[in-house]
């Protein structure tokens, strides 16, 4: 079976702890195959449809979870043992469908260059990582992942942009992922005061990696762009606009997102500077 129809298979996966192993699995096999990166041109061009089951159970996740809009999630305090088991399991819901996410570009595009492919199956890797590391501190603290409603909208915007890959680049990696990029150093005071210096050490992993994750996501939409003759930043905004993402506030960590690709222009954006 092909690199992307084997990332559909694992795409369609329900078990958490399954899915995150055979992602590794597979990034392991592409990369003994491939070593020196590249993927079959047949592999590249292949237009995969989705069965009607497939498109149903779309894309693979456990019962649990219940998913409700991001109002209902309730705010808790780090400081209580149940808000900091909340507060991780919110983290690794997010690492969860993050892996949902890599895997769904993998399949879903057809006739990127190689290495896009080679990109995501990583960022799909590390994320896999990163929700085992979570789920297994959780357990520490007699938690465990489903135990805690969460939201859905980082599916909710994969699904939104499954026909434009421009979008996906725009308003996944390097606008909804972003935010990590923000709000991680924000979360690990909060948890250092709380004294889970565990859970900090598993954000400093976290944080390097999606350094790289918003820089490939910045990457492709740049490649995109130039490859189409688009001026990106005048089309972000618009992109904003007709797919209703999220208009994003301050503060943000420039130092990560100059890091992850962001350009001065990009930023100040961002900031509303003129």
């Amino acid at each position: 079976m092909r690199l992307r129809q084997q990332a559909l298979q694992v795409l369609l996966i329900c078990d958490p702890h399954t899915k995150a192993a055979a992602t590794l699995a597979l990034r392991a096999a592409y990369l003994q195959a491939h070593p020196t990166g590249g993927l079959d041109e047949a592999d590249r061009h292949d237009t995969l449809e989705l069965s009607a089951e497939q498109a149903n159970a779309m894309p693979g996740r456990p019962a649990r979870p219940a998913l409700v809009s991001a109002t209902q999630v309730p705010a808790r305090s780090p400081f209580t043992a149940e808000g900091r088991a909340a507060l991780l399991h919110a983290i690794c819901h997010i690492e969860f469908n993050a892996i949902n996410l890599a895997l769904d570009a993998v399949w879903r595009f057809a006739s990127m260059p190689a290495a896009f492919y080679a990109d995501w199956l990583q960022v799909a890797a590390e994320e896999a990582e990163h929700f085992s590391l979570l789920r297994a501190h959780l357990q520490t603290m007699g938690a465990d992942y489903g135990d805690f409603d969460a939201h859905d909208g980082l599916w909710t915007m994969c699904e939104k942009t499954r026909n434009d890959i421009l979008a996906r680049m725009a308003l996944v990696p390097r606008t909804l992922e972003a935010r990590g990029l923000d709000a991680t150093p924000l979360i690990q005071d909060k948890l250092t005061r709380a004294g889970d210096h565990e859970a900090v050490a598993i954000l400093d992993i976290i944080l390097r990696d999606e350094v790289g994750h918003v820089a490939i996501g910045n990457r492709w939409f740049h490649h995109l762009c130039q490859e189409r003759g688009l001026d990106a930043l005048r089309l972000y905004p618009t992109l904003v606009k007709q797919y209703e993402a999220p208009r994003l506030r301050p503060p943000f960590n420039e130092a990560a997102r100059k890091a992850a690709g962001f350009t001065e222009d990009e930023l100040a954006f961002l900031l509303g500077v003129d």
